[in-house]
C-alpha cells in the first residue's frame, strides 16, 4: 500500500513514500547496470591502457568517457544498498552529498564526452581538412581538463547543502525534492540533455548526409564504420537520457498537483536508473570507434575459449626460442651431416 509522509529537511520539506514498488524495481536494475558496466568499462580501460598502440585526440576523449562511466559505477553499490533498505540512508549527511555529487558529476561527464566524441567524428568525416583534426594530444588533454573543470563547477552545488530527509528513524537521500521545482538542479538536468542532444543530432545528420553524397566512398569499411559509430552514439544518448528528462518535465508541468504523487515518484526513479545504463552501453561506442577494439575483444574471447592441450608447452618453448639459438642449432646439424650441404643448407647458417 502506498502512503505519503511529509517530513522536515534541512533545505525545505520533502515527501517520503513507503511501501512503493521502487524498492523492488530499482535494486535489480542497479545491480545489472553495475555488473555489466563495471565489466565493460573495466575491459575498455584495460584496452586503452595496455593494448592501444597509438593515441590520438579521439582516443583521449573516449578514454575520459570510460573514466566517467567507471567512476559512476563505483557509486551504484551504495545506491543499491539504499534501495534494498527501502530508501533508508544509513551513512549520514556527508556521504549522501558525496554520492549524489559523484552521480551527477559523472552523469554530466559522460554526456559531455559523448558529445565531444560525436563532434570529433563530425569534423573527421564532414571537414576532413579542418585544423581541428590536426590538434596535438597535448591540446586534446588540455581540452579534457577544461571540460572536467566545467563539469565539476556545474555539479558542485550538490555538496553545498544537505539532501537528507528525516522522518522518525528513516532518512532518505535524494537529489530531487518532489514537492516543487529544484531551481539550479532542474536547470542543469534539462540543459545537460537538450544542448548535447541538439549537437549530437546535428552531427549525426551531417555525417550521414555527407557520406551519402560521397557515393564512391560509401562502400569503404571506414565510412561504414563512421556511420555506425555516430548512430550508436545518438541511439545510446537518446535511449538512456530522454525518459528521465520527460518524466521530470511532466512533473514540472503539473506541479503542484503532482507533488508527492506516487506514480510520479516511481516514474522518475525508474527513468533515472536508465541513465546509469548509459555506462553499461558505452562499451558499444568504444567497439565501433576503432578497429583496435573489435580485435582486442576477439583476442580476449579466443584466449578464454582456447583449450590447453598437453605437450603444447614444449612446442611453444621451441617456437619462442631466440633466433640466435635456432641459428646455432641449424649450423650444428649441418656440420654433423655426412652429406655435403647444399646452397639452401648453407643459408641456414647465415642468420
Amino acid at each position: 500500500m502506498l502512503f505519503l509522509s511529509p517530513s522536515a529537511m534541512d533545505n525545505g520539506s520533502c515527501c517520503l513514500i513507503e511501501g512503493e514498488p521502487i524498492t523492488q524495481v530499482m535494486p535489480p536494475l542497479l545491480i545489472l547496470a553495475f555488473l555489466l558496466g563495471a565489466l565493460g568499462n573495466g575491459l575498455a580501460l584495460c584496452g586503452f591502457c595496455f593494448h592501444m598502440k597509438t593515441w590520438k585526440s579521439s582516443t583521449i576523449y573516449l578514454f575520459n568517457l570510460a573514466v566517467a562511466d567507471f567512476l559512476l559505477m563505483i557509486c551504484l553499490p551504495l545506491r543499491t544498498d539504499y534501495y534494498l533498505r527501502r530508501r533508508h540512508w544509513i551513512l549520514g549527511d556527508i556521504p549522501c552529498r558525496l554520492v549524489l555529487f559523484m552521480l551527477a558529476m559523472n552523469r554530466a561527464g559522460s554526456i559531455v564526452f559523448l558529445t565531444v566524441v560525436a563532434v570529433d567524428r563530425y569534423f573527421k568525416v564532414v571537414h576532413p581538412h579542418h585544423m581541428v583534426n590536426a590538434i596535438s594530444n597535448r591540446t586534446a588533454a588540455a581540452i579534457v581538463c577544461v571540460l572536467w573543470t566545467l563539469v565539476i563547477l556545474g555539479t558542485v552545488y550538490l555538496l553545498m547543502e544537505s539532501h537528507l530527509c528525516v522522518r522518525g528513524m528513516v532518512s532518505s537521500c535524494e537529489s530531487f525534492i518532489m514537492e516543487s521545482a529544484n531551481g539550479w538542479h532542474d536547470i542543469m538536468f534539462q540543459l545537460e540533455f537538450f544542448l548535447p542532444l541538439t549537437i549530437i543530432l546535428f552531427c549525426s545528420f551531417r555525417v550521414v548526409w555527407s557520406l551519402r553524397q560521397r557515393q564512391q566512398l560509401t562502400r569503404q569499411a571506414r565510412m561504414r564504420r563512421a556511420t555506425r559509430f555516430i548512430m550508436v552514439v545518438a541511439s545510446v544518448f537518446i535511449t538512456c537520457y530522454l525518459p528521465s528528462v520527460l518524466a521530470r518535465l511532466y512533473f514540472l508541468w503539473t506541479v503542484p498537483s503532482s507533488a508527492c504523487d506516487p506514480s510520479v515518484h516511481i516514474a522518475l526513479h525508474v527513468t533515472l536508473s536508465l541513465t546509469y545504463l548509459n555506462s553499461m552501453l558505452d562499451p558499444l561506442v568504444y567497439y565501433f570507434s576503432s578497429p583496435s577494439f573489435p580485435k582486442f575483444y576477439a583476442k580476449l574471447k579466443i584466449r578464454s575459449l582456447k583449450p590447453r592441450r598437453p605437450g603444447r608447452s614444449q612446442a611453444r618453448r621451441s617456437e619462442e626460442m631466440p633466433i640466435s639459438n635456432l641459428c646455432r642449432k641449424s649450423s650444428t646439424d649441418v656440420v654433423n651431416s655426412s652429406q655435403r650441404p647444399s646452397d639452401g643448407q648453407w643459408g641456414l647458417q647465415v642468420c
